[in-house]
């Protein structure tokens, strides 16, 4: 997706994160859009495509409930100045897309696949022969386009082409299912996965929420 911009791109991606999580419509605002996820330490959310301080500023001043998060699409040290105290910074997040393909995934041995779809959210587990968890991802599918999510592999399983499976599963019902482009945020960690699987970084995702300190309340 070249031409495409990152405000059109985070719009496509959001939209399919309140799916998959089963979040309110995101609300238009003049800056991007407000979330309201409904967690406790997750009660809303701020998303800001192309942040600038002033917008920032604004919506910090006027926040005073602990759980609220901002999503800024911009590196962490271009916005870090512009949020005061009680602002927790998470780990760094990074906006890829894919143009998807067929994908071809083989369950390696000692380990069971299984797939399901609900409410628009199709979700691949895997587990040991023992039944024990060990990988997981969903997706979401709006329009041409799937948002994939909660991709995770446990720890004691890792570096064993489980997270590869997980995705390429995913992938490829996305594709079959007649979706065009996949859209997510990674992790650091997950970054390098999905670069070996075809995917292209478009924007650093900086992400911070609000929880004050007993000193500031």
């Amino acid at each position: 997706m070249p031409d495409t911009g990152i405000s059109e791109l985070v719009r496509m991606w959001i939209n399919g994160w309140v799916v998959s999580r089963g979040s309110s419509d995101p609300v238009d605002e003049p800056w991007g859009w407000t979330i309201d996820v409904g967690q406790p330490k997750h009660v809303a959310r701020h998303v800001l495509p192309e942040p600038c301080e002033a917008d920032v500023r604004k919506i910090v001043a006027g926040t005073s409930a602990p759980g609220t998060w901002l999503k800024l699409f911009a590196e962490d040290q271009a916005v870090l100045p512009w949020v005061g105290p009680g602002w927790w910074r998470d780990i760094p997040g990074f906006l890829m897309t894919c143009r998807l393909v067929p994908e071809c995934h083989e369950v390696p041995a000692g380990y069971t696949l299984t797939s399901w779809t609900r409410g628009g959210v199709s979700r691949v587990l895997v587990r040991t022969r023992a039944g024990h968890f060990a990988a997981r991802g969903q997706i979401a599918q709006v329009a041409a386009h799937v948002v994939v999510d909660q991709v995770e592999t446990a720890a004691e399983h890792r570096r064993k082409g489980l997270g590869g499976l997980v995705m390429r599963t995913l992938q490829s019902a996305a594709y079959e299912a007649g979706a065009e482009t996949g859209l997510l945020v990674g992790t650091p960690e997950g970054r390098a996965l999905y670069s070996s699987l075809g995917w292209t970084m478009r924007s650093p995702m900086t992400s911070l929420w609000y929880e004050p300190s007993d000193a500031a309340q």
